[in-house]
């Protein structure tokens, strides 16, 4: 394995006070910080105020590009606990100004009620080329510096069932088995939030299949505006997920993606939703 960024440590906050702690922001190289390292270490700022409960929903706005050169400091806000659901607020901060917040909800276990949906039809992860050569392709048609950037260490493992040629118009819809390569251990909480960290990824390129754009589509913006994620079920994020996604909307310079997350062996473990500015600047 290549020098593996290790999420557990990348995503370590810093208790400062009472309700305020600090995260690093991740040395990738990247000119602002990717949005699922905030939604994950928001998530687990959160639960360092939370007891013997788990977040089965969050929703997020990013509101600002994220500094790489500064940490990042998150701010709860203890909502409310209640007998059965606890409520969080979480403030991301740099230079004095928001540029992230997040709404959790966790509830105490219980059982109750199952049913979900299937999972759908994807080639199964160990027959498809390794995420690493998949980017290569793409890489071809990049500068030397986009390519670099492309093909930096991820901590991530992708690999696309559905690829399609970079700029061409495809169905709006898109499938990626997702898994962390670096062990997060027993907790929980850190599955949890490494799913949620991935859970940024792919979304956005969902929404320009339809129209033939692409990241490096010259004159194209593009930014992650919202994300919501419902947690259904506990999984072990070192563990292939499919990430089914489609895009049932795209208006007013933003499309709407969904998406569902399922173990290997066909258990619905997440849903996600996610609203993104793409523009085609004059």
């Amino acid at each position: 394995m290549d020098d593996v960024e290790n999420l557990v440590e990348t995503l370590a906050l810093e208790p400062i006070e009472m309700n305020l702690f600090r995260g690093q922001a991740p040395e990738d190289g990247g000119p602002r910080i990717f949005g699922g390292h905030v939604i994950a270490q928001a998530l687990l700022a959160a639960y360092e105020t939370v007891e013997d409960r788990v977040c089965h929903s969050i929703h997020c706005y990013f509101i600002r590009p994220g500094d790489p050169s500064v940490p990042i400091l998150y701010e709860v806000d203890r909502a409310r606990d209640g007998a059965s659901f606890t409520t969080r607020r979480v403030t991301a901060i740099q230079h004095g100004k928001q540029i992230f917040n997040l709404a959790g909800s966790f509830q105490v276990p219980e059982e109750g009620f199952e049913h979900q949906a299937a999972m759908p039809y994807a080639p199964a992860p160990d027959t498809l080329d390794d995420g690493h050569a998949q980017m290569a392709e793409l890489a071809k048609k990049m500068t030397p510096e986009q390519a670099r950037m492309m093909l930096r260490p991820r901590p991530i493992d992708l690999r696309h069932a559905t690829p399609s040629q970079a700029g061409e118009v495809a169905p709006p819809l898109n499938n990626v088995w997702m898994r962390a390569k670096a062990p997060i251990g027993g907790d929980a909480h850190l599955h949890q939030a490494l799913l949620a960290y991935a859970s940024d990824m792919a979304l956005l390129g969902t929404a320009m299949r339809p129209h033939g754009v692409w990241w490096q589509t010259p004159g194209l913006q593009s930014a992650s505006l919202d994300h919501a994620i419902w947690f259904h079920r506990p999984s072990n994020f070192n563990d292939w997920h499919l990430y089914a996604q489609d895009t049932p909307s795209g208006s007013g310079a933003r499309g709407f993606i969904r998406g569902q997350l399922f173990t290997q062996d066909g258990a619905l473990v997440a849903s996600v939703a996610q609203e993104g500015l793409i523009r085609m600047r004059k």
